[in-house]
């Protein structure tokens, strides 16, 4: 219990940058917290804080074991509320942030209000990079792998990136045999929300070779919109394999360039470390990766 109360007080002042602030925050004083971190680098022989008369900043040392001791806080705090809250009914409010696939995420939304009427969903469509912590969320839907030390995460599934046009496109403009034939083809291109940069087509090139730049005939920050572009027959649009496969298979497009395309990405859901998994963020957790893992929607695809 000692080691645990060493480690709450390090990450507390590590978090607020001072023993007095650690202290207030956790209700104790600043001597008792400066006493705790001391015994606790006395234990792992290393200095975990550089201290002035004004501040206190972590060591290269304390900076990695501050990833892990967030963790460990995490999961001690999980199955204590876990025990804790086993006979209590999920409910109330649950803030949540998911990208513009409403076709891939929306039957999975809609069972879980069904399965859980008490639950109240504050939705935000975006495929914004927004800040769980500081924006309030309780969980988020994104891709990629998580980076930011303040998150947990569990995987829901994998996709990959399609080249796709229209056959009235390929008619008119002609089938791209390599990707060097793009550069004279109407390119409809994804630009990230949070940076304004062009996603780039995951097309496999040899060792250290530069991307060649592309035409753009449409520039559009939801990949929605670039749906509907390429089903018009206005060009070639980079979508996840999830939004074309149906259309794919009625034949309103066509897949390109399949050999020379390199691409995997994971949706992942994200929830601050710092949240208590209470039981309404719990069975959303669970509910979603049973809903994607075991009902296969990224397989499935929705439109």
């Amino acid at each position: 219990m000692e080691s645990l109360n060493g480690i709450a007080f390090f990450v507390q002042a590590a978090e607020t940058r001072s023993f007095s602030q650690a202290g207030r925050s956790l209700g104790v004083s600043s001597s008792a917290v400066g006493k705790g971190v001391s015994r606790l680098e006395e234990r792992l022989g290393v200095r975990l804080f550089h201290r002035s008369t004004r501040s206190i900043t972590l060591t290269a040392e304390g900076a990695l074991f501050l990833e892990r001791c967030r963790r460990i806080l995490c999961e001690v705090e999980a199955a204590e509320l876990e025990l804790s809250e086993t006979l209590e009914a999920p409910r109330g409010r649950l803030r949540i942030s998911l990208p513009l696939v409403g076709m891939l995420v929306m039957p999975a939304l809609t069972a879980f209000m069904r399965r859980y009427p008490a639950i109240e969903l504050d939705v935000d469509f975006t495929d914004r990079l927004v800040d769980v912590v500081e924006e309030g969320f309780d969980v988020v839907m994104r891709t990629g792998d998580p980076i930011d030390s303040r998150l947990m995460s569990r995987p829901l599934g994998s996709y990959r990136l399609q080249l796709v046009a229209s056959p009235g496109y390929l008619a008119c403009r002609g089938t791209p045999e390599t990707p060097a034939d793009l550069r004279n083809h109407a390119c409809l291109q994804h630009k990230f929300p949070s940076t304004g940069r062009l996603e780039p087509w995951p097309i496999r090139r040899p060792d250290n070779a530069p991307a060649d730049p592309l035409p753009a005939s449409m520039v559009c920050n939801t990949s929605a919109a670039l749906m509907d572009v390429a089903l018009a027959g206005l060009g070639i649009a980079c979508l996840p394999d999830f939004m074309v496969r149906q259309a794919i298979g009625r034949g309103e497009l066509v897949s390109l360039l399949d050999a020379h395309i390199e691409h995997e990405g994971t949706f992942r859901l994200l929830w601050p470390c710092s949240k208590k998994r209470a039981p309404k963020l719990r069975v959303f957790i669970d509910f979603m990766v049973d809903a994607f893992l075991e009902g296969k929607l990224l397989a499935q695809g929705r439109r």
